[in-house]
Order: structure tokens, then C-alpha cells, then sequence
């Protein structure tokens, strides 16, 4: 993909009348994670969201946080693995997500251009605050990486506002206050997140944290603009799935999606 692909290729999308699913794999978590990639790819995925790994992920759950465990334990590095993305031909966007120990270590204006140069289009970093962050979106933005910035159930509206407007790509709702993980139900505060922050970006606004089945996507859709899927997929990697198996998840977010019933109160999206 293009550089800064990610936003444009996402408004096109939902330009077009379709729910986003943006599913997320640890990179070096099995041998064959590339392939798991190009799998999500077509498989329906708008975008892929690649987790670098790193020894505390403190927005991530247990499973998530094995999975990290498992791809230090290959020797997966942030470089090595930005290095293998480089040559992978996958069609969609990337989006990496790391924290900022390594944007810092590496240095802004290199961590930003080795994303650009590996063809990686969106970067997540959800332990660097709004008010911290403007040194590393700027280096981002000049290297055509879209800067996603996060949105919490319990970020007050005026500081939520002001995320979704220096955010780029899209806006990342996270859907239940904690960690990362598959839940049983769908928090009421998956909903209230997106139809508070749909009216406040010109943006998609995509929810992540707890999003695990099919059903739960398109009852989260209802409000949002897309859902981004971790846990659930890379639980079915740590269990041995071959890449189409673990793919599989995403076919079926994609179809009931696809065939969702339309929100009887549709929020309107936002300009700003």
C-alpha cells in the first residue's frame, strides 16, 4: 500500500457503505505469521493491525500478553519484524501497534520512517497520551503514518473531542474499561462510546477491547463505523490454528456484518 493509505482507504470504505473489521496478530507469535496476514487480507479485512512485540504490554490481557511472550521467545524484533512486513505483499493497510518504549528507544523520526519504509500505513501507541504525543505525530505525519489515537469510556467529552481531532486513520474506541480480552457479552459501553464519538470525527470511528464474536461486532455496529478484533484471532493461533483456520474468524465478522441489520437510530458522523 501507499503511504498514509490507511485514513483514505478506510473513508472509501465506509464512503461505500461498509462496516470495517480491522483484525489484530502479533508479529512472530507463530512461524508463519506473515501468512496469517496475508490470510486476514482476504479474508476481508479492511486493514491489519500488527502488534510488535514487547515484554510489558500493559494495555494487553493474558492472551495477547503470551503471544508477545511467544514471539521473543523466536527472536522477534520491532526491526525484524517492520523488516519482513517490507516485503510482504499483503493489499490492505498496516497498521503496527507498539508502545512507546520502542517509538522512544528507536528515536521519533526513525521509528516513523522505518513504519514508512516496511509499507506500514497507521501506528498505535496507547501508552503515549494526548499531551505527550505531539512530537512523535508530527514525525509520524511527515512520514506519511497515520497517528491513531485512543478514546477510553471514561475520557470526559471535551478531552475526547480533542483526541478525535488530532487523531488520524481513524479513531480507536475502546470498548470496556481494562485490558484486552475475549469477553461473553458485549459491554453497554461499547455502544455509548461510539455514539458519543461518532458526531465528533469526520473520521471512522472503529471499537476494540472485548469485540470477540460475529454477533458482538454487529451489535457494536449498530453505533460504530467498524471493530477491531484481537484476542479471540490470536487465541486461535496460540491454540495451533493453521492461518486460513484462524482466518476463519474474520470470513464470519465479515459476512454478518455484511449482512447486518441496519441501527433503528442512525448517528450522524461528524465533520470535524
Amino acid at each position: 500500500m501507499t503511504r498514509a493509505a490507511l485514513e483514505s482507504t478506510l473513508l472509501a470504505r465506509r464512503g461505500a457503505g461498509r462496516k470495517l473489521v480491522v483484525p489484530y496478530v502479533t508479529a512472530g507469535v507463530v512461524a508463519d505469521w506473515l501468512q496469517v496476514v496475508r490470510a486476514l487480507a482476504a479474508a476481508g479485512a479492511d486493514a491489519v493491525e500488527i502488534g510488535l512485540p514487547f515484554s510489558d504490554p500493559m494495555m494487553d490481557g493474558p492472551t495477547i500478553q503470551e503471544a508477545s511472550l511467544r514471539a521473543l521467545e523466536r527472536g522477534t524484533t520491532a526491526p525484524a519484524a517492520l523488516a519482513a512486513l517490507a516485503d510482504a505483499d499483503v493489499g490492505v493497510p498496516l497498521v503496527a501497534m507498539t508502545y512507546y518504549n520502542i517509538v522512544y528507544r528507536a528515536g521519533h523520526r526513525r521509528f516513523a520512517r522505518m513504519l514508512a519504509d516496511a509499507g506500514v500505513s497507521g501506528a498505535i501507541v496507547p501508552d503515549l497520551p494526548l499531551e505527550e504525543s505531539a512530537p512523535w505525530r508530527a514525525e509520524a505525519e511527515a512520514a506519511g503514518v497515520d497517528g491513531v489515537l485512543l478514546v477510553a469510556p471514561s475520557t470526559p467529552d471535551e478531552r475526547a473531542r480533542r483526541i478525535c481531532a488530532a487523531s488520524r486513520g481513524f479513531v480507536y474506541a475502546v470498548g470496556v474499561m481494562g485490558v484486552t480480552g475475549e469477553r461473553a457479552a458485549l459491554a453497554d459501553s461499547a455502544r455509548q462510546v461510539a455514539r458519543r464519538l461518532r458526531p465528533l470525527s469526520r473520521l471512522p470511528v472503529c471499537v476494540g477491547v472485548g469485540i470477540s464474536t460475529p454477533e458482538q461486532a454487529v451489535e457494536v455496529c449498530r453505533d460504530a463505523d467498524g471493530v477491531v478484533i484481537g484476542s479471540a484471532l490470536v487465541h486461535r493461533l496460540l491454540e495451533g490454528a493453521d492461518p486460513t483456520d484462524a482466518a476463519a474468524l474474520v470470513v464470519d465478522v465479515r459476512r454478518a456484518l455484511d449482512e447486518r441489520v441496519e441501527s433503528d437510530e442512525p448517528v450522524e458522523t461528524g465533520r470535524g
